[in-house]
């Protein structure tokens, strides 16, 4: 008797003589977490500002924080940088707890730090401002001047190097702010509000900045009520409510979100 499946057997065979398979390629290994905050809580008059927030930050990552006016994003910032002692909760950074640090502590560890006040010395140039922070490293002269010189050039700031802050525009001044927290330089930088206070043409300047620090390797950390510039250069960003945190994702994960449009974004947002 015949063999039922014979019937089935395939008309004709393919041969794989000469064909070369690759192999899977391996998925890249995750990015180390540079900055984790864990558990945060600071209260003030009994109130909570912050309430049990964490996020963290990986190699590489620009990641947005954002929120409404109260959400608290302002002092998760401080006590991130070391402004401010959480009343709980603990800081990490590159695997070492930083939590009661002060702040020229953790620039020396490589977290730097700009606020949404201006922070540059006004009647100073802007060559005399960058000196100010190097006189504060172990440099001889030679080096200090070098470092000078390829600042000003990397950030595209010589031709202004002998112009007082007084005469910059808000753009410039952001510019020279940013190259001032570059002086240590950060493995992290801290934004907070870097869009606030300046024309459409100096947004467009501060963001071709932060993509140039990503490209250099460092991680920013950015806060700004500017949703639109913020989702246009973040790889993800967290969004926070009432001291909170209420979602984390990617820019489309968070549009999608209808919990987001609901409290912040509103119905109508559109990139």
């Amino acid at each position: 008797m015949s063999d039922p499946t014979e019937s089935f057997a395939p008309p004709f065979q393919i041969s794989l003589e000469g064909i070369q398979i690759e192999p899977p390629k391996e998925a890249p290994p995750p990015k180390r977490i540079l900055l984790k905050a864990s558990k945060l809580v600071k209260q003030y008059g009994g109130k909570p500002v912050v309430n049990g927030l964490s996020f963290h930050l990986s190699e590489g990552e620009v990641v947005g924080l954002l929120g409404p006016n109260g959400a608290g994003k302002t002092t998760a910032f401080y006590m991130t940088i070391g402004l401010i002692r959480p009343d709980s909760g603990k800081v990490f950074f590159n695997n070492k707890e930083v939590t009661y640090l002060p702040i020229h502590k953790h620039a020396r560890m490589g977290m730097g730090y700009l606020a949404q006040e201006p922070s540059v010395f006004r009647h100073l140039t802007v060559e005399e401002n960058i000196l100010c922070i190097l006189e504060t490293l172990p440099l001889t002269a030679k080096e200090r001047k070098r470092r000078l010189e390829v600042l000003l050039r990397e950030l595209h700031l010589e031709r202004l190097a002998k112009k007082r802050a007084t005469a910059l525009s808000g753009g410039e001044r952001r510019r020279l702010e940013i190259t001032r927290s570059l002086v240590t330089n950060p493995t992290l930088l801290l934004l907070d509000e870097p869009f606030a206070n300046i024309d459409p043409l100096a947004v467009h300047d501060v963001k071709e900045m932060i993509r140039h620090l990503k490209e250099r390797g460092i991680s920013v950390l950015i806060t700004d009520h500017n949703a639109r510039e913020i989702f246009s250069i973040v790889d993800r960003s967290y969004l926070m409510r009432d001291g909170k945190m209420m979602l984390s994702g990617t820019v489309d994960e968070l549009l999608s979100s209808e919990e987001a449009r609901t409290h912040y974004f509103g119905e109508h947002f559109r990139l």
